[in-house]
């Protein structure tokens, strides 16, 4: 498999997808891709303006994407995909509107074959075995937890060491420590902000400035660099 599992699109004080685009670029190659977008994660904007913005950026690496709503029959376009891109948003919505459209079984099927995946935030979500792991609000109630599976760990993305000041609430820490203590063999991944994860066949690499901080149960976290070896994790 290829996967391309990106925290965050944005930076602070940089335009969207702009600090993994070269990342992206180098991920698909040189050659434009017929690469299918998935923008149901999409909440408060259309899918036609996810899919400007984010090809608005791929232009600028030569490449392109289009967005599976303009299609007739979303899996007959998986099928005929050269790449999939997940788009991040409210990963509720995105799971719910994949499962009902029955739309996971066909993109890890084809992920699984090789088909080049890029995710990010919820996009990297859906990658793992199940959702639970988001940070976002359940605004809708999906069939199942379950997911993609293409990964066998969890991640966590925009991981945050600290919470914001003045908030008195759970630390990001003492959450995925409760959800590690109800799912023991489990691994968490908190992938920190402008950082990714890059699967290439069994290999997986750490991408960015920043450390990962592996959680599991009855373990010290981890933190790991880009120099570190995170086959463990599969």
């Amino acid at each position: 498999m290829r996967l391309l599992l990106i925290s965050n699109s944005t930076n602070p004080g940089e335009g969207y997808l702009d600090y993994p685009k070269n990342y992206i670029k180098d991920f698909l190659g040189e050659k434009a891709k017929n690469a299918i977008f998935i923008p149901y994660a999409a909440v408060t904007f259309s899918y036609e303006a996810y899919e400007e913005k984010v090809n608005a950026r791929f232009a600028e690496i030569g490449h392109h994407v289009t967005s599976i709503h303009r299609f007739i029959n979303p899996m007959e376009a998986i099928e005929n995909a050269d790449a999939i891109v997940v788009g991040g948003g409210n990963t509720w919505q995105l799971v719910k509107i994949l499962q009902d459209k029955g739309l996971m079984k066909v993109i890890r099927k084809k992920v699984k074959k090789g088909m080049p995946y890029i995710g990010w935030s919820a996009g990297s979500n859906i990658a793992c075995p199940t959702l639970r792991t988001t940070n976002d609000m359940p605004i809708v109630q999906p069939e199942k937890f379950k997911t993609l599976k293409l990964v066998p760990f969890q991640i966590n993305p925009h991981y945050l060491d600290d919470n914001p000041a003045n908030h008195g609430g759970e630390t990001r820490e003492a959450r995925i420590q409760e959800f590690i203590e109800v799912n023991r063999e489990v691994y968490v991944v908190g992938l920190r902000e402008g950082t990714m994860l890059l699967l290439e066949g069994k290999e997986l690499t750490l991408i960015g400035n920043r450390k990962a901080r592996i959680f599991k149960y009855g373990q010290e976290p981890l933190e790991l660099s880009n120099e570190d070896d995170f086959g463990f994790l599969l």
